[in-house]
Order: C-alpha cells, then structure tokens, then sequence
C-alpha cells in the first residue's frame, strides 16, 4: 500500500465486526510501533495487548472514549522512571508522550495496510486501566487503541491548509 494512500484512508473506526484478529498480526503492528522515532533512542514505550473480551469490557467501564466490541485494545504505555531517567522532567513529561503518540502512529498505519480498523482513545481513568492490565509501578498507559475488522467505513473528513499553514513566518506568504 502506497504511504500517502494510507496516511489519507485510515479513519478513526468504532464499530467493529465479531472476528477475532490473530495475535501475529498483533505482533505486527507493535514492530512497526517500535519503528517509530524516540527522543535520544530512549525506546522507554510498552505495550500492552488486552484480546480477553472479559479483560476488554473492564477497560471499558473505565474508558469512556472506547466504543463498539473490538477484538483488542493496546494499551501504548510508557515507563516514567525510564524517561526521567534518560531525559530529566523533559523526558517524562513532554518526549515520553510524544514517542508514545509516534508510536501508535506507525501502529495506525500498519493496521490499516492489513485492512484493520483502529480508534485512539485518551479518554481513560489510567490508575483503573493499569489495575485492569496488571501495570507496575512507573509504568503508565499513555493511550489505548481499539484494534478490529471494521463494520464501517466512514467517509473522509475535509483538510483544509487555509489559515493552517504558513512558510518562513507565522501569517506568512508564500
């Protein structure tokens, strides 16, 4: 699948078909997270993948933001103590999120090439979503991702570069 093509097609999916998704292709879509950039090489993300329906319907009960009956939900973790150690209160405050959100990215992406539908959800009680998934101490989910063979497909939203993007200066031309 050509790049631009999926950058452009992938959409935010939340009704999902009752088919399971093998776990190797789970595995998949975390190598190609693990491919995605990370501040000073940290690499301080995890990962963990939630397929158990019982185990899915407790991180829903706690995650308002999840919809529909995926067949996984990845929950793209980071460890706290890892980032701080490596990059100060920057590390863990700013690049942490940010190497967690080009993760999940690249594991967008890879989803869609395989024809699996996703959803980024941040609207989630962490403490609830780390008791669920058995977290350690330190180790904080970040955002979780809905993973399922889609049931929908919804129509692209409009883009617009109008007033969004400028060369050289802010309110710039050319």
């Amino acid at each position: 699948m050509d790049l631009q093509d999926a950058i452009r097609g992938r959409r935010s999916i939340r009704a999902f078909r009752n088919e399971e998704v093998p776990r190797d292709l789970l595995a998949q879509l975390i190598e190609a997270a693990i491919w995605a950039p990370s501040a000073s090489n940290a690499q301080t993300w995890r990962f963990v993948i939630a397929t158990e329906p019982k185990r899915i319907r407790s991180i829903k009960t706690v995650s308002p933001g999840l919809l529909g009956d995926p067949a996984a939900v990845i929950a793209v973790c980071q460890d706290l103590a890892a980032a701080r150690e490596r990059g100060g209160t920057l590390g863990e405050t700013f690049l942490a999120p940010v190497d967690a959100a080009m993760a999940t990215e690249n594991l967008l992406l890879a989803a869609y090439a395989e024809g699996l539908g996703t959803c980024v959800i941040a609207s989630f009680h962490r403490g609830a979503v780390g008791r669920v998934l058995g977290l350690p101490e330190g180790i904080e989910p970040m955002l979780l991702v809905s993973v399922g063979w889609p049931a929908e497909a919804p129509p692209a939203p409009s883009r617009s570069r109008e007033g969004r993007v400028f060369f050289e200066v802010y309110n710039g031309s050319g």
